[in-house]
């Protein structure tokens, strides 16, 4: 009895993806059923980074396409591919820049900066094309948590700049052009067009993510960025505290009034656990971040401790992804990079490539 592609699909429509929850038909992910004989071969394209989840996803498919009667040999080539997805309308993707991932809080020390970097280091270590840029003008911390204090980009041509690069991520900040110790004494209109040549004079290299670690609050700069910058989603840090709670849904829905998806929510310093004794306390509150995402119906991403060495680590220009990739902590942050990444891609395609620029002339 020979096999059917129909057969093929019928068994795929049953196995689930863990990390969309959607089985691999139904998300579009089976392609290329070839079958030759009683022998099956198919791909399976991941719309998300999963360097980590590719042998696990070929082991499931394969032993639910081997329960087939008859069937011989299975093989399936796995795979990632991430494209572009859908921004606000009327403002362009960037040149080198796939999709742009804004991670803001409404307030400053919250460890926005922190999630940033890991949440870019993590997405790098599945397997995607990663740039960081440090939009924080006035604090700028990627320098030092990158281990790139005191290096500046270079210019080939005298009008763009190279990233600069370390852990396998792209960077840029303007403390890679300024000493760490002169205090940016500039007006709003100053830093948004400083913000705007780092964005659009870096040479970003086919980049899959790139990850805008954004300046604190709700102000004008914040507004212009949201405005002008493609943005594909935003990821809002917090901690469980009321004060920093009632910046961060400003954060929220400025990101709302501008049409920017909301990828969901990130919780920092949720629990301490002392060294000594082992003791947890809630010490900012508790359970803040998930009533938040109730109230607001976006996802709670997860949360992370309040814990020393998350601090040691960013601070020595190792974050914790890459400073202590089998910590419990590394574990959350790449599980929120996965994500991340999985409601991308289950975003709209950008189909402004596919439409011709129309051009009104006075004949």
């Amino acid at each position: 009895m020979s096999l059917s592609e129909q057969e093929i699909k019928n068994v795929l429509s049953a196995a689930v993806d863990p990390n969309t929850g959607k089985s691999y038909v139904a998300g579009k992910a089976l392609r290329n059923v070839r079958i030759d004989g009683n022998d099956v071969a198919f791909d399976i394209e991941l719309g998300y980074p999963a360097k980590s989840q590719i042998d696990a996803v070929r082991k499931q498919v394969i032993a639910a396409v081997r329960t087939l009667p008859g069937v011989g040999n299975v093989s399936a080539n796995v795979y990632s591919k991430i494209i572009a997805h859908s921004v606000q309308m009327g403002v362009k993707l960037l040149p080198g820049v796939k999709n742009i991932i804004a991670v803001a809080s409404g307030k400053g020390g919250v460890g926005k900066s922190t999630t940033a970097v890991n949440l870019a280091l993590a997405l790098a270590q599945e397997g995607a094309t990663v740039g960081l840029l440090d939009a924080d003008i006035y604090g700028p911390s990627q320098p030092q948590m990158l281990g790139l204090a005191g290096k500046q980009p270079e210019s080939v041509d005298g009008q763009s700049m190279e990233p600069l690069e370390a852990y396998g991520v792209q960077a840029m900040s303007i403390g890679f052009m300024i000493d760490v110790e002169t205090p940016m004494v500039w007006r709003g209109p100053m830093v948004t067009q400083a913000l705007d040549q780092m964005l659009t004079q870096t040479r970003w290299r086919d980049v899959d993510y790139l990850v805008v670690d954004m300046p604190p609050g709700t102000g004008d700069t914040q507004l212009s960025l949201a405005q002008k910058v493609p943005v594909t989603g935003a990821v809002v840090v917090t901690t469980p505290q009321d004060i920093a709670l009632i910046d961060a849904r400003k954060g929220l829905k400025m990101f709302e009034k501008v049409n920017i998806p909301i990828l969901g929510i990130v919780e920092n310093m949720s629990i301490h656990v002392c060294s000594n004794c082992g003791q947890a306390e809630h010490i900012f509150g508790e359970g803040g971040g998930e009533q938040m995402c109730k109230d607001y119906d976006v996802e709670f991403l997860g949360s992370l401790p309040l814990e020393m060495a998350i601090r040691q680590m960013a601070d020595g220009g190792q974050p914790t992804v890459v400073g202590a990739p089998d910590s419990k902590a590394a574990e959350i942050y790449r599980g929120i990079a996965r994500r991340v990444a999985v409601k991308i891609a289950e975003k709209a395609k950008d189909m402004s490539s596919k439409f011709p620029n129309i051009v009104v002339q006075n004949t």
